[in-house]
């Protein structure tokens, strides 16, 4: 792998065309693992010329926010020196010269600002559910799995396993467990293709580190957010979406909801956030350990205009279960603790 990345880094100083395989824009563990590991299969098993590139859709600048991807990348040896990001080429210009072909890993929808690189998307590869109308027209590859890396090491083992090496298989594993958290089959998380897929990696490489401690260090590094900025804690996860006109910010928060609405000044900050990036509204997606080990998932929406505010309330209170929403102490933040009904919530 880290011979392979050196040559990417390389092949960007030419004018050639591109294959770039590229993760979602939240750019969490799964996300950069899946868009490495799967450019360096493609790249490892086509017959032609053709140059695969893994591009991190992010800034360079933002990798730090992301303590699990660092703590991996750390762990096995990958200087983050050869890794690719967003700010580092330009996308929109190779495709208006002609020479880029894009592979989307771990999202199947571009945001708006990516829209007119549709056309050059020529394969996906994802584990969430399909949004049919927004889809390319490309061969799509959509399995609901608990991680993506399952489906990349899935790619991997049944085309070409000769070229996996110790390097790859530990990015897949370490991720696929960490998505899976650690294979619980009371959380519900992972399938049986999950299963499958580490314990063939833990077959072929008996040297990986056990399941239960690479889980512990890179859930560690993961809810690590102290010494970050209410901005860093939004941007660390955070995905866009537009809906009727209305542009929304998604943020995963590693901590308990409490605690982030009891933050100083945590109202200027979230209007700050929203005016910079011109945001309409802004969801927090909370999670955090309880004392048994077990996911406690909270959520709370911020509204800058009031006239926007009444939306999402509405939405919890007369959903299809009737989720109870409440006004939290900030006056323009709603919550709710019912996880299994985010996906009522529309604004």
């Amino acid at each position: 792998m880290e011979d392979y990345l050196q040559g990417c880094r390389a092949a960007l100083q030419e004018s050639q065309p591109l294959h770039v395989v590229l993760g979602n824009e939240a750019c969490d563990l799964d996300s950069m693992v899946s868009a490495l590991a799967l450019a360096f299969y493609l790249a490892k098993t086509t017959e032609t010329k053709d140059v695969f590139v893994p591009v991190l859709n992010i800034k360079r600048s933002e990798l730090p926010l992301r303590g699990d991807s660092v703590f991996l990348l750390q762990e096995i040896h990958i200087p983050e020196s050869l890794l690719i990001f967003r700010d580092e080429i330009d996308l929109h210009t190779l495709h208006q010269a002609g020479q880029l072909t894009l592979i989307l890993v771990d999202h199947h929808v571009l945001p708006r600002s990516d829209a007119a690189l549709e056309a050059a998307v020529a394969e996906v590869l994802d584990h969430r559910p399909i949004e049919q109308k927004r889809c390319p027209p490309c061969p799509v590859s959509v399995e609901l799995v608990g991680s993506c890396a399952t489906l990349v090491t899935e790619r991997i083992l049944q085309g070409a396993p000769e070229i996996l090496d110790r390097q790859t298989a530990a990015l897949l594993h370490a991720t696929i467990i960490l998505d899976c958290v650690n294979m619980d089959l009371k959380i519900g998380k992972a399938t049986p293709k999950d299963k499958k897929y580490v314990e063939k990696l833990e077959a072929l490489f008996t040297d990986l580190p056990e399941r239960n401690d690479i889980f512990d260090s890179l859930q560690k590094a993961k809810f690590d957010v102290s010494g970050l900025t209410t901005e860093q804690m939004l941007r660390k996860d955070q995905k866009t979406i537009f809906r009727q006109g209305i542009k929304v910010a998604i943020s995963a928060i590693y901590m308990d909801l409490e605690a982030f609405l009891q933050r100083s000044g945590l109202l200027a900050d979230l209007h700050a956030f929203c005016q910079a990036h011109s945001y309409d509204a802004l969801v927090a997606m909370t999670i955090f350990f309880n004392a048994h080990n077990e996911p406690v998932r909270q959520l709370a929406v911020f509204c800058p205009h009031a006239a926007l505010r009444t939306t999402p309330r509405e939405e919890f209170e007369s959903g299809p279960t009737a989720v109870q929403a409440s006004l939290g102490c900030l006056g323009c933040v709603m919550t709710a603790e019912d996880w299994s009904e985010y996906s009522q919530v529309i604004l």
